[in-house]
């Protein structure tokens, strides 16, 4: 008679197999083993926050009942914590500038699944808001901690790319906050905050074993490489000198300056070929783009006080156009993410596990977009478009608005399906590209209080969303008709939205030569103290 531990150990042999070959597929995608243990890593860490703010959407029925409170207090729920996530962002990427960041994200995690059991164990509305208070200081630290990361471990011509990968972390969290916990919700909306705090040990440790990159991209993981130690492209210099931060890594070129930051300065003129060039810097110098020299940095970017690195980052005219644009689209998902499967029941008229099953096919668009919206606009860029990730961001949230109008009006879930499933996908094709051109304007030792800066300004008012959306359906009416009111009136931000990104592309180029002019003028005054990367994953 076979043991059960025998039956066990057959069944889980091909789960492995088909684990392992999916790995060997992902890092043959992403080019090697070190880059995606970074991508897997930090998806999951934006997992987390869009899974928690799922679960929320998707437990409001029996949170309402359990709690008697009203679509008003579900989205304020979800509001709080975004609120408290973005006052935090501000003092969190000064850290992430000036700390080691794979330590500060790690505590981080641990910290996010104590508030997950403790938002189990609360017993009134009161105490449940109490949490979700502390649960949004915890969460500001990602933003600054991966963007910054972002910059460290992969060269600007692929961050498009990179980006959408990472991305997808937070569609799948929302996923799993929809199917899975929404499942459990259905049953007991504490069993699902239980739920989601186990991942959060796994990953803790993850990110603990996260090499730490050195500062200004010096450490950047070259495609093909197996483990950390082997992947890293040694900076090119001369014998006897320090290696120079931004010199080529594996996967980046080598190239004549950006105007105003090396080749209009030095012997040699527009010919000559220095390795900090970007494609974008690239692009930019190839149209004779000159720098803003009002914006020129000549001091070290880490020692500016918090309030001039602030006022320095919103000077910046296109990173507040993409700031306001990433926040109107990030408002709408926050809605859809809380009110979304409400929304669809009672529109559509159709069950939980449909509605459900309905959610899947919006998130399987947004997973398409995402991916498809960044090897696009890096694509662009290596033909030589300047403009290439603006383009892609602006025609991509134009089509969100004019795909959502039909989905939202219909009342046949037959007819609006394609409808909100391209939608969706435009939706969400926007947001890697933005991701990565916020990098090409920002000197690199301000990436942490940049993204700070914006994820506390789109924060705040993501944070709007979930509340404005629940007040403005109760406002309406409540129920199928004042839900798709707010939906619709709602549309009105991605307007605004993609309206501001085509004005973004007439400032963009000029912000991308001044930011690589920042760059070259700083780079002798912050490269001594460049930490080398830790080999101990080699």
């Amino acid at each position: 008679m076979v043991s059960a531990r025998s039956r066990l150990s057959r069944a889980r042999r091909p789960v492995g197999r088909a684990a392992r070959q999916m790995r060997r597929r992902l890092d043959q995608v992403v080019g090697g083993p070190a880059r995606s243990q970074v991508i897997l890593v930090l998806a999951a860490v934006l997992a987390l926050n869009s899974a928690d703010t799922a679960t929320v959407g998707a437990a409001a029925t029996q949170l309402r009942r359990a709690l008697h409170i009203s679509n008003t207090d579900i989205g304020l729920l979800v509001a709080v914590t975004s609120v408290v996530a973005a006052v935090a962002s501000l003092p969190f990427g000064v850290l992430v500038d000036k700390t080691r960041r794979t330590r500060l994200l790690a505590g981080s995690i641990v910290l996010w699944g104590v508030a997950m059991v403790a938002s189990a164990a609360v017993s009134s509305f009161g105490s449940l808001l109490l949490v979700r208070l502390g649960l949004g200081a915890v969460t500001a630290v990602a933003g600054p901690a991966v963007a910054s990361l972002v910059g460290d471990y992969f060269p600007a011509a692929e961050r498009g790319k990179i980006y959408s990968y990472i991305l997808t972390g937070e569609l799948l969290g929302a996923g799993f906050g929809f199917v899975i916990t929404g499942d459990v919700a259905a049953l007991s909306w504490r069993a699902a905050f239980v739920i989601l705090a186990l991942p959060a040990g796994f990953l803790m440790w993850a990110v603990h074993k996260l090499p730490e990159p050195a500062r200004g991209g010096a450490d950047q993981l070259a495609v093909g490489a197996s483990a950390f130690g082997a992947s890293i492209s040694p900076p090119a210099s001369p014998p006897g000198e320090a290696p120079r931060v931004g010199a080529p890594t594996g996967g980046e070129r080598a190239g004549p300056p950006g105007p105003g930051a090396a080749g209009a300065n030095r012997p040699g003129g527009p010919g000559e070929e220095v390795p900090s060039e970007t494609d974008v810097q690239r692009a930019a110098r190839a149209r004779g783009i000159s720098p803003n020299p009002r914006l020129v940095l000549r001091r070290d970017p880490r020692r500016m006080r918090l309030a001039a690195a602030v006022r320095y980052v919103l000077v910046i005219r296109t990173n507040v156009i993409l700031i306001v644009a990433g926040t109107c689209g990030y408002f709408f998902l926050a809605g859809v993410e809380t009110f979304g499967l409400e929304f669809s029941r009672s529109q559509y008229g159709i069950g939980q596990a449909l509605a459900t099953l309905l959610m899947l096919l919006i998130g399987g668009g947004s997973v398409v977009g995402v991916l498809a919206g960044g090897r696009v606009a890096d694509w662009l860029v290596h033909r030589g478009h300047l403009n290439g990730r603006l383009l892609v961001a602006a025609f991509s949230a134009a089509a969100t608005v004019l795909l959502f109008v039909p989905a939202l009006t219909t009342r046949s879930v037959t007819a609006a399906l394609p409808w909100v499933v391209v939608a969706a996908l435009a939706l969400t094709a926007q947001n890697p590209a933005i991701d990565a051109a916020r990098l090409d304007i920002m000197p690199p030792l301000l990436w942490g209080r940049a993204e700070g800066v914006r994820t506390a300004l789109r924060t705040g008012g993501q944070a709007l969303a979930p509340l404005l959306f629940g007040a403005l359906s109760d406002l309406l009416g409540g129920g199928r008709a004042g839900l798709q009111d707010t939906f619709l009136i709602m549309l009105l931000p991605l307007a605004i939205g993609a309206a501001i990104l085509f004005r973004g592309l007439r400032t963009y180029p000029t912000d991308v030569a001044t930011a690589a002019a920042s760059a070259a003028a700083t780079s002798g005054k912050w490269a001594p103290r460049r930490r080398r990367i830790h080999r101990h994953l080699a």
